[in-house]
């Protein structure tokens, strides 16, 4: 009995999504047909590959070590296949991008909606996350990240604002109740909204004025997981918690609204915008070099 590629697929969307429920919304098929899938899977191979409970579905040792090799072997089954597409009239296939949080909030939204119109037989799978994973592995064709955070064997792309900054602000409320800071230290005499990574790291925050650049590490009374709790971060700020520091793009809306408050304008950092990035070792999905055209087109306004 030879293994089927569709039950490989579906195993690791499975693994991927945590149970067959989640899967199926993934894959579009049902619940059960997966089930059957990975049993079939599981008697081909002759061992469990799944921790199934009513709760959760988790991977074996086992079938840990099978997706550590699937990931990067099915996508390049898959840009094998996708060489049919130099047939086609326009691109076809499916998409899939690594990017944090950010990316999701600031970036994409300016160019999904036209890049789709533009290629209607592509389909894009966005995969959201702040850590900084192994993209082959996770079977993603292509990532989005700053530069500090690119692997040097990566092809990188500039996409979305090439100039960005770091805002400081604070609900009037709050300025009027605590003063307004004049100088970066005097944060350290404030409640500031603090944010860590899922690693643990938590970054200071950098300020930079007339060559002269100041680091601060304040502290306060909520502290979330970056990427995913800066909702969290925002609304508390508007509500008058603390001090946020925050993406100038992100917080534009309450800041143009008046709901928060800018302070230490002048001392706000700029930093470079993100890079799409993929390995330059293998051959390019059509539907990921179409997205890298769209987006260049998009940069010289063409």
């Amino acid at each position: 009995m030879r293994t089927s590629l569709d039950d490989l697929s579906v195993f690791l969307a499975v693994a991927k999504a945590g149970g067959f429920r989640d899967g199926a919304r993934v894959l579009g098929l049902s619940a059960s047909g997966l089930s059957e899938a990975v049993r079939r899977l599981e008697v081909r191979v002759g061992v469990r590959l799944l921790h199934r409970t009513t709760r959760s579905v988790v991977p074996t040792e086992a079938g840990k070590r099978l997706l550590e090799r699937l990931g990067p072997a099915l996508t390049e089954v898959e840009a094998a296949l996708d060489v049919v597409n130099n047939f086609r009239d326009r691109p076809a296939g499916t998409l899939r991008l690594n990017v944090p949080v950010s990316a999701a909030r600031l970036v994409l939204p300016d160019i999904i909606p036209a890049f789709l119109a533009a290629y209607p037989d592509i389909r894009l799978e966005v995969i959201v996350d702040d850590n900084f994973v192994d993209m082959i592995a996770t079977g993603c064709d292509a990532g989005i990240r700053y530069e500090e955070r690119l692997e040097l064997d990566m092809i990188a792309v500039p996409i979305g604002p090439r100039i960005q900054r770091f805002a400081t602000a604070a609900s009037p409320a709050y300025l009027d109740r605590r003063g307004r800071p004049r100088h970066p230290r005097d944060l350290l005499d404030h409640d500031c909204l603090r944010g860590r990574f899922a690693s643990g790291a938590m970054p200071p925050w950098e300020f930079e004025a007339n060559g002269e650049v100041v680091r601060v590490d304040p502290t306060g009374p909520l502290m979330v997981q970056l990427g995913a709790g800066a909702d969290l971060l925002v609304d508390a700020a508007v509500a008058g918690v603390g001090v946020i520091y925050h993406f100038e793009d992100w917080l534009r809306p309450h800041l143009a609204g008046g709901a928060l408050e800018p302070i230490l304008e002048p001392w706000w950092p700029r930093f470079s915008g993100p890079y799409l990035y993929y390995p330059g070792r293998r051959l390019v999905p059509e539907p990921l070099r179409a997205f890298i055209d769209f987006i260049k087109t998009a940069a010289t306004g063409a």
